[in-house]
C-alpha cells in the first residue's frame, strides 16, 4: 500500500530561520534538502559531503565557491557538485535568495572546512 504525506513547512522550519531542512530518513525518501530563503551576504561556509549535491535558484543571485572555481548563478540555473568536493555560497544579489539545495541520501552529512 502506497502512502502519501504532505509535511507541512513549519515542521521543517529550522528555528529562528526561514530555511526549512527535510532529511529523507525521516518520511521514507531517499534525498534530503534545504530550501534556502537567505538575505544578501548570507550562506552557508565551506563544507563538503559524501554524496552529490545538486542545487535549483528559484529567486535571486548566488555566488558558488566549489572546489577551487567560483561562479554566480540567478533564477532558473541549476548546479551541480560531486562528492567530497569543499563547497559553499553566497546570496550575491540584493534582494532574498531562495535555493533548494538538494542532497542525494536520505541523511545529510555535512563536514565544515573550518571545525
Amino acid at each position: 500500500m502506497e502512502t502519501t504525506q504532505t509535511i507541512p513547512a513549519e515542521a521543517l522550519r529550522i528555528p529562528g530561520s526561514a530555511t526549512l531542512r527535510f532529511e529523507g530518513s525521516d518520511y521514507g525518501s531517499g534525498i534530503s534538502f534545504f530550501l534556502v530563503d537567505a538575505e544578501p551576504g548570507k550562506g552557508p561556509d565551506l563544507h563538503r559531503h559524501p554524496y552529490s549535491e545538486t542545487w535549483v535558484v528559484l529567486e535571486g543571485q548566488a555566488t558558488f565557491d566549489v572546489g577551487r572555481t567560483t561562479f554566480t548563478a540567478v533564477a532558473g540555473d541549476t548546479a551541480v557538485v560531486p562528492a567530497d568536493v569543499w563547497h559553499g555560497f553566497k546570496n550575491s544579489g540584493a534582494s532574498r535568495l531562495k535555493i533548494i539545495c538538494i542532497h542525494a541520501s536520505p541523511t545529510m552529512i555535512q563536514e565544515w572546512f573550518n571545525q
